[in-house]
């Protein structure tokens, strides 16, 4: 029990430890007059196209889609060759087209885009392991909000866990959520079913 709970805090204290990486960097692009729903706009399309890079026998990428290959641009060419994978992954069809639709490149200065894109190639982001997206895009919302003044956006995933946990969804159910931000309690529902190795069914 010590041993998971040793490795649930060094898994958090690395995840806090990226999130500060990424939440730094959010900084130095706001000098350049990107704001913070921008710079998750720009994260998110790098994000998503690593993740599909490394679920290649998911997604047909197009061939120009290679990340290993992006990353080795400098300068103008790596912004024409980001921008044009912007462009075809927009018409590629399926999942990709609606998660990249009138997408576009934000981020003007080659070398900052470089740095961003080897930022995101030190980590997997599709382990199962662990679900550092999550965690991540949730805490950088917590630092715009606590930046801001504003509050936070998003229900603590220990409140969402008990609450699930109390509610004990069957795979029968329909989950609403009309509150739906981050989609957390959607995801606490799917981790239950894993945590309970409930089949889930795709019923009509």
């Amino acid at each position: 029990m010590a041993s998971g709970r040793t490795n649930s805090n060094s898994i958090k204290m690395a995840t806090n430890t990226l999130v500060d990486k990424i939440w730094k960097f959010c900084d130095t692009l706001r000098d350049d007059g990107l704001g913070y729903t921008d710079y998750l706009e720009q994260l998110t399309y790098l994000l998503f196209l690593k993740m599909a890079d490394e679920n290649q026998h998911k997604f047909d990428l197009p061939e120009i889609c290679n990340w290993d290959e992006l990353q080795k641009l400098q300068k103008g060419e790596l912004m024409t060759q980001y921008e044009s994978i912007l462009k075809t992954l927009a018409k590629s069809g399926g999942m990709l087209e609606k998660i990249f639709a009138s997408s576009q490149n934000k981020i003007h200065d080659s070398f900052k885009l470089k740095k961003l894109i080897n930022l995101i190639s030190e980590e997997d982001w599709t382990s199962t392991e662990y679900d550092i997206k999550g965690e991540i895009y949730e805490s950088l919302l917590q630092k715009n909000a606590e930046s801001s003044g504003a509050g936070q956006y998003f229900t603590p995933r220990p409140v969402i866990a008990a609450m699930v946990e109390c509610v004990n969804p069957k795979e029968t159910e329909k989950v609403s959520d009309p509150s739906c931000g981050t989609g957390g309690f959607f995801l606490g529902v799917l981790d239950y079913f894993k945590r309970n190795k409930t089949l889930l069914t795709d019923k009509k």
